[in-house]
């Protein structure tokens, strides 16, 4: 039974759904708590609702559908492409309003034509918005993680800086401490060159921990190894040592600045990147493509924005990210997720991209206007 009144339009808006070719789905509201810890990313992670079966098993109130839609299809072994529908109730603990509330959405699972269903799931989710709200004014926002993720393998920056930067990407506050992180001189004195690992020799590091895990009783069964261990330190003694240099944080900095009319933002970025003297043509072919994906749908791209520095809070994207926005409420966000069939269990890769709406935000604008 619902915890909280379906919002009136409910009826509405799973008709639409209907008429786009969907599969509407149950979700049950207990949910494995583990993929969405790993998956989710920690604005979702510290807001989840968690519990313990009898077993042990650890549980969570659904936070989101996106994840266990995507289980469900894994599970029922369904073919592809494949597109999903649902709409319920999500928990979360928020700094105010309701911890419960609906969402619906769209996941839109195996289109290998990237950029038709990239385009196909922004002009979705802004077709319904305008529907359920007529005569609104909306900001359409988005943002490309790949284009990112380019920038900096162009820069040259080591492997675990890019994926504590990707991992920030979309927060500017953390993101802007992690560069600032990058630019600081390395640390010399005594003391700091002491507490660092030898990084030129891995199995004596690894022979100390595993005596210091011995003589505290330290158990390995429930934790990481000796190796596991030494490979995170080593790892994080190399980040704490590369810098990126004045001109490389320029470019980048600039990057992050770029914020223009979508129509716009093909020949910015391609300016960009020569400028910079940085190979970035396959992001931004796939990025290109999209825009006029989008353009063959009849998107207004004049009206809508790409911002190089937005994402958003859920560390499963990989690609496309976006919102919508009225009155200053995000009323439908999403993008694509191509990496997380394969680690949810899919035996082969599985192009994903979706959409949620927030119908508590959604209800009160047209309650507003009645």
């Amino acid at each position: 039974m619902p915890l909280l009144n379906l919002p009136d339009f409910t009826g509405d808006l799973l008709q639409d759904f209907a008429g786009r070719r969907t599969e509407l789905v149950t979700i049950p509201v207990i949910q494995p708590a583990d993929p969405f810890l790993d998956m989710a990313g920690e604005d979702l992670r510290r807001r989840i609702f968690t519990t313990e079966s009898e077993t042990g098993e650890a549980l969570c109130l659904r936070p989101e559908f996106t994840i266990p839609v995507c289980m469900g299809h894994i599970e029922a072994n369904s073919g592809t492409p494949r597109r999903y529908a649902y709409c319920g109730e999500v928990f979360r603990q928020r700094r105010s309003g309701a911890s419960e509330f609906y969402q619906a959405g769209i996941e839109d699972l195996g289109d290998d034509d990237i950029a038709a269903a990239d385009a196909r799931a922004v002009s979705d989710a802004l077709s319904i918005v305008a529907k359920l709200l007529p005569g609104s004014a909306f900001t359409v926002t988005l943002g490309d993680q790949t284009v990112f993720e380019a920038v900096l393998s162009a820069l040259g920056l080591p492997d675990g800086w890019k994926r504590r930067l990707i991992g920030a990407f979309g927060d500017q506050a953390k993101l802007g401490a992690l560069m600032n992180d990058l630019t600081k001189g390395a640390p010399d004195d005594e003391k700091d060159a002491r507490s660092r690992p030898d990084l030129e020799d891995r199995a004596a590091l690894e022979d100390r921990i595993a005596g210091i895990m011995e003589e505290t009783g330290y158990s390995t069964n429930a934790s990481r190894t000796p190796q596991d261990i030494a490979g995170r330190l080593i790892e994080k003694a190399r980040l704490a040592q590369a810098r990126l240099d004045g001109k490389a944080f320029a470019v980048l900095a600039e990057f992050l600045q770029i914020d223009i009319a979508l129509a716009d933002a093909p020949s910015a970025l391609a300016g960009f990147a020569d400028a910079a003297g940085l190979d970035l043509r396959p992001a931004l072919a796939a990025f290109d493509h999209r825009v006029a994906a989008l353009a063959n749908q009849n998107a207004d791209l004049s009206a809508m924005h790409y911002r190089a520095a937005f994402g958003r809070p859920l560390d499963y994207y990989t690609g496309l990210v976006f919102e919508i926005s009225a009155a200053d409420a995000v009323l439908a966000g999403g993008g694509r997720y191509d990496r997380m069939m394969t680690l949810l269990g899919a035996s082969r890769s599985i192009p994903a991209v979706g959409f949620s709406l927030w119908l508590d935000r959604i209800g009160t604008l047209r309650g507003s206007r009645q």
